[in-house]
């Protein structure tokens, strides 16, 4: 049968600011424009300047800076780490990349899309991919080979640069055209167009070094553990030293933790902690985590919970579609929540609130809340870095914490693994196991869940005295075993949520398997597998 792109029309001479079509849902699968079918399917174009054409393009460039790495400098090991912003930060491992030398990368991708290259994918047998990618530029790729075995392997190859995509690609160069390199700390961010301005600009570049120091250091300890890719995890588990990286990657977050608190401590003034982070980002733990470090150094901590001061739902604001809005601020009881922070900041007493989801109903404690000397209180909730949540609180009294599950562990060298899907691996199993929801449930509402982070988090993460990065270098291990079986359970007829899990599953099937009696009942991951000792304060 034909390529999807001869049974669409495709045309390929369509320019970048057309909106062409890049790819295909085949069955609700997402292809690229050169996959054959086999058999009868329902065949839908994917146009650029769409969701998934975004992604599309968005990948398409990492395998074009690829491609001209390994031109300009066939020798040095390209590596791709994580995103930024509106873009991804990659970075030569050998040594720091110029201004020059970014400038002459440039240069040849900008040729490469004048010479509208072709890309093909084929499938070699599995022995010549591991010939392939046998050299020092491929070590996180032959890494992953090793602990595969399949019969075949596809890749993508273009002008003799072999690529293994693990998503769809363009098929050919010239759509390419609207992109940013630029050195950045000894590296280079690849930036790409936002769909906030129609996808027909790149923005100002605006810098976020609180969120790069973050990421930075949590891909060094990941080398340092030897965990810094899905291959080299899969050998850890397979040479049986699971209970040792279990160990050092807990502990990893475990200091990110004291050492906050520690901050805290010597502030003196402080009296307030706000902790705020996008969904799935572990927010509860990481706040019982920090009530108990602050204990140790002599606090008296009291946690309270933005949840509970939810409006009932009459009173919720509607969003654009005329659904009730939780994500905004004012779906909260404001008034309220301010008075008991000024009131509690004085000395005076509180009686705390509690807010029944089911009933949708708000009680209050029966016994009031007052400060004393040690005590401190940890404000956790997703409104907490916004600055108008207690706009009159003095800010001396006040520290803010940002946290999320900012994932350093790659595919390979080439394809990252990113924060947003491990959020949603997280969330998908945790929503399984406590409130009966089903993964096409939670694939499906997803979109939304972002677009109130976009809004109402993002926004302020720079805010943050402090930020924590939750993601463990092994849980990806962890979360396979549960998150494979919901992902085959979402069908066809499911709609995006299925093109979703079906995208999720190409990935976690190459995963080795940690069981989840080897998982600390401390760890994070405990609130969403189950079975965490750490209990609501």
């Amino acid at each position: 049968m034909d390529d999807i792109e001869k049974l669409l029309n495709a045309d390929l001479n369509t320019p970048y600011e057309k909106d062409p079509v890049v790819g295909a849902l085949v069955n609700g699968e997402l292809k690229s424009l050169d996959y054959r079918l086999i058999y009868p399917a329902d065949v839908k174009p994917v146009r650029l300047f769409s969701p998934l054409g975004k992604r599309i393009y968005r990948h398409s460039l990492c395998f074009l800076l690829s491609y001209a790495a390994s031109k300009v400098f066939p020798d040095r090991h390209l590596e791709i780490g994580h995103s930024l912003g509106d873009g991804y930060f990659f970075r030569f491992t050998d040594e720091e990349v110029t201004e020059a030398e970014v400038g002459e990368l440039a240069e040849t991708m900008r040729e490469a899309v004048r010479r509208d290259l072709r890309t093909e994918r084929i499938n070699i047998p599995y022995s010549e991919a591991v010939s392939l990618f046998s050299g020092p530029r491929y070590e996180r790729t032959l890494a992953l080979l090793k602990t595969r075995n399949d019969s075949g392997i596809r890749i993508s190859r273009m002008d003799g640069f072999s690529y293994i995509a693990y998503e769809p690609i363009v098929t050919r160069t010239s759509l390419l055209t609207l992109w940013e390199l630029r050195p950045y700390h000894g590296g280079m961010l690849l930036r790409y167009p936002q769909s906030r301005d129609g996808y027909m600009r790149i923005r100002p570049f605006q810098d976020n070094p609180k969120l790069f120091e973050v990421f930075c250091r949590s891909a060094r300890e990941c080398r340092i553990i030897k965990a810094e890719s899905l291959g080299h995890l899969n050998e850890k588990i397979a040479e049986g030293d699971t209970q040792r990286l279990i160990e050092l990657s807990e502990t990893m977050l475990d200091r990110q933790i004291m050492a906050i608190s520690e901050d805290i401590k010597r502030r003196k003034t402080v009296k307030m902690v706000f902790i705020a982070g996008p969904s799935s980002s572990g927010k509860t733990t990481s706040s019982l985590k920090l009530f108990s470090a602050l204990e140790i150094l002599g606090y008296t901590p009291i946690k309270i919970s933005l949840d509970d001061y939810y409006l009932s739902r009459d009173l919720v604001p509607r969003d654009e579609d005329g659904n009730y809005d939780y994500e905004v601020m004012e779906a909260l009881d404001l008034e309220l929540f301010r008075k008991n922070m000024a009131d509690l900041s004085e000395g005076l007493p509180v009686h705390l609130p509690s807010f029944d989801f089911r009933t949708q109903k708000r009680s209050y404690c029966s016994d009031a809340t007052v400060l004393s000397e040690s005590s401190i209180v940890i404000v956790e909730g997703i409104h907490g870095l916004n600055p108008g949540l207690v706009p009159d609180i003095d800010p001396s009294l006040v520290y803010k914490i940002y946290i999320s599950c900012l994932t350093t562990v790659s595919i390979d060298d080439n394809n990252r693994i990113s924060t947003t899907d491990n959020r949603i691996i997280r969330r998908m199993i945790r929503d399984s196991r406590t409130r009966g929801t089903s993964a096409t449930e939670t694939l499906a509402m997803w979109p939304s869940v972002e677009r109130g982070e976009k809004n109402h988090i993002f926004p302020y993460q720079n805010n943050a005295d402090a930020m924590i990065n939750s993601s463990l270098p092994y849980e990806i291990a962890a979360l396979t075993p549960y998150a494979i079986p919901l992902l085959r359970s979402v069908k066809p007829e499911s709609g995006d949520a299925y093109t979703l899990s079906r995208r999720l599953l190409k990935f976690l099937e190459l995963c080795y398997m940690i069981p989840l009696e080897e998982i600390p009942r401390t760890s994070l991951l405990r609130e969403f597998l189950g079975g965490s000792i750490y209990k609501a304060v």
